[in-house]
């Protein structure tokens, strides 16, 4: 550690002091690159400071003023007429006294402090084991501790209450619980953009201080709270299926608070991991808000596989609203976007604590240019997806039935066959309707009855028209999730079956252990079906339900389709956010891909989106309803065309650079 001495009372100068002996013992190697600046004065000079930012107008022995930087620790103040009385009255040499306060002051800046009794206890133990190192003896032998409350440290009576509440592990707590419920707010139905930025700069603000003595698992358990309440606060919609059929309630009722807090133990175990990783290292502040940024893009990435995937919400659906912005995606997906927001947040954080550090300032406009990049190549994307000239398909009608999940599904045998002969009656009217389309598009599972091979369709006959339906397929024993295509003479030629099964309402991750209503068996992965439409060759990538949300589920590199057809079910969480937050995730899959989508959704919201992210019709929820039209501007985007997988590599090696650099260049300073 460079230790910088400036004296402003000449009495020092009659003491022969190593005091870059005694910071260096204090700190230890790990702040080898790390300096501080210790300024010795008289009563006069310190009293003056210690009025003007504690409010206590008297001098003191020592003061210390953290920058919150792990280079540039802060400031300590140390007073001659002070440290000369104590060490008068203590009967010990006023070298051995100013040994005791430099250690104290050092370990001020570290992060240490002694406001409440038990955190006093570990800051002594480490002063009297340093001091001991520098054959001095424990100062706190007798009872005679030199800074039994806030006297030494800025701060005052007022701060020091705020510190043991805000500080402490329970103000903190509801902190970190106040910031996770905030920063789910910036994603649909509200768009609080802002929100989330607050939240999740708080949360990163609370976890870079430093709390000396804290294992690995209490750093990572400290910001629990903020991932799991961040968890629950995006996901409890889940549980809203359970009371949206009163059998199922019945059943299932008794898993709701389990169901929210497994929602809040997963959550907070994913969300945890960023915060986890800067609160456990100590970096260049400049470096950091990489090393943040490009955990919480690979917490991301991950969330493609766990219990088969449920990467809702990366935190870029949060500019979906923002056309520039969101088209950004074409470029670099979700991923990428994500990357740069969360840099964006962490590099304000540093400034906050830091500004007078260039490098945190280099960091966020590192992050700026990517985001100006992004934009630049976005605007492209959008003005491609808006010419209406380039692989426009054929006149698709979207049906809505926006039947209840009540008149949908009931254990009643009697009752069930009634409802779905009703069911069938409805939609037939819907698509019956007069219009040019040319093509029929119902939602997931619209098709009461299971389907087995040979089956015809006589539905497509009747409306005398191809038709792209959702039902129960079953085969060989198996039982899957799948969206048919039946030709008007009722033949089906095609069947896709999902495969990305929904954790406990289609399969059960953990075997027999939790109940599930369905136990399917997954489909074979994406493909693409061709279909010959009033003499047209149409191509189209179909996905079953929020197979949609997966980033290179549905489309490879090399083959452009001329729409994504989504069928889906959102009747189980009516006018929850999880219903507007699905859609927008079809949004982010159209820019990312470069292809449209056709949205058949049984109770809302479907929709036309091209492949900007731009809905340019839809149905709303709970509405009945048929929606004609067609969708346009299919085309190949660097995203794809890379691939997620290759952007996360390329996320990874740009933030282990740019750390590198700035780690290289601080040095320097040094």
């Amino acid at each position: 550690m460079r230790v910088y001495v400036n004296v402003e009372e000449k009495r020092w100068k009659k003491y022969k002091i190593d005091f870059e002996k005694i910071a260096n013992a204090a700190a230890g190697k790990k702040y080898d690159n790390a300096e501080v600046s210790i300024t010795l004065v008289d009563d006069k000079y310190i009293k003056k400071i210690n009025k003007k930012y504690r409010g206590i107008n008297k001098p003191t022995n020592v003061l210390s003023f953290e920058l919150n930087d792990d280079v540039l620790l802060g400031d300590i103040f140390i007073s001659i007429d002070t440290v000369s009385r104590e060490a008068k009255k203590e009967n010990i040499s006023v070298p051995e006294h100013v040994a005791h306060m430099v250690v104290h002051g050092i370990l001020h800046l570290l992060g240490y402090d002694h406001i409440k009794d038990k955190d006093a206890e570990k800051m002594e133990k480490k002063e009297t084991i340093i001091l001991k190192k520098l054959g001095y003896k424990n100062p706190y032998a007798a009872d005679s501790a030199v800074c039994t409350d806030a006297s030494c440290c800025p701060g005052g009576k007022t701060i020091g209450w705020m510190q043991r509440f805000f500080v402490g592990a329970f103000g903190r707590t509801i902190l970190y619980m106040l910031c996770g419920a905030v920063a789910s707010l910036g994603f649909a139905p509200f768009y609080m953009w802002w929100a989330t930025v607050a939240g999740i700069g708080g949360a990163y603000l609370l976890s870079v201080k430093t709390l000396p003595g804290h294992s690995w698992f209490g750093k990572f358990f400290r910001v629990l709270p903020f991932s799991a309440v961040y968890a629950m606060s995006m996901f409890w919609w889940v549980l809203h299926s359970i009371y949206v059929v009163p059998e199922l309630a019945n059943q299932f009722a008794i898993w709701t608070i389990p169901g929210l807090l497994g929602i809040g133990i997963v959550g907070g175990i994913i969300f945890s991991i960023p915060f986890f990783a800067i609160s456990g290292t100590r970096i260049n502040t400049a470096c950091r808000p990489f090393l943040f940024a490009a955990v919480w893009t690979l917490v991301l990435w991950m969330r493609e596989w766990l219990f088969t995937g449920f990467p809702w919400n990366p935190i870029s659906n949060i500019a979906i609203e923002n056309m520039y912005i969101a088209n950004s995606m074409s470029l670099y997906g979700a991923l990428g976007l994500t990357f740069v927001i969360i840099g964006i947040i962490a590099s304000l954080c540093e400034i906050i604590r830091n500004c007078r550090n260039g490098l945190n300032w280099f960091a966020l406009l590192i992050f700026i240019m990517f985001g100006v990049v992004g934009v630049i190549y976005g605007i492209k994307n959008i003005h491609i997806a808006s010419d209406v000239n380039i692989s426009r398909t054929p006149i698709i009608r979207i049906v809505q039935p926006a039947q209840s999940a009540t008149q949908k599904a009931s254990h009643s045998r009697s009752v069930a066959i009634q409802n779905a002969k009703y069911n069938l009656q409805v939609m037939a009217s819907l698509a019956a309707q007069e219009g040019e389309h040319e093509l029929v598009v119902f939602p997931e599972t619209a098709y009461p009855f299971v389907v087995i091979p040979g089956d015809t369709m006589s539905l497509s006959g009747i409306l005398s028209k191809p038709i792209i339906i959702g039902s129960n397929y079953f085969v060989d024993g198996n039982l899957y999730n799948s969206l048919l295509v039946a030709m008007p003479d009722g033949t089906i030629p095609n069947v896709y079956s999902k495969s990305h099964l929904v954790p406990f309402g289609e399969y059960r991750p953990f075997g027999n252990l939790i109940p599930t209503p369905g136990m399917l068996t997954p489909g074979n992965g994406p493909e693409l079906i061709r279909l010959d439409v009033s003499g047209a060759h149409f191509v189209f990538a179909p996905a079953v339900c929020y197979e949609v949300i997966f980033s290179d589920s549905l489309i490879d590199g090399a083959n452009t389709p001329d729409t994504i057809v989504n069928i889906t079910n959102d009747n189980w969480f009516g006018k929850t956010p999880g219903t507007y937050q699905h859609l927008d995730m079809v949004r982010r899959y159209a820019i990312e891909s470069g292809v449209p989508v056709v949205r058949s959704d049984y109770s809302g919201i479907s929709a036309f989106v091209l492949s900007n992210g731009n809905v340019i019709a839809d149905i709303p929820i709970g509405v009945p309803g048929v929606i004609d039209g067609s969708v346009w501007g299919a085309h190949m985007t660097m995203y794809r065309h890379l691939g997620r997988d290759m952007w996360m590599i390329i996320l990874l090696v740009v933030s282990c650079m740019a750390t590198i650099w700035m780690f290289d260049v601080a040095r320097e300073k040094d």
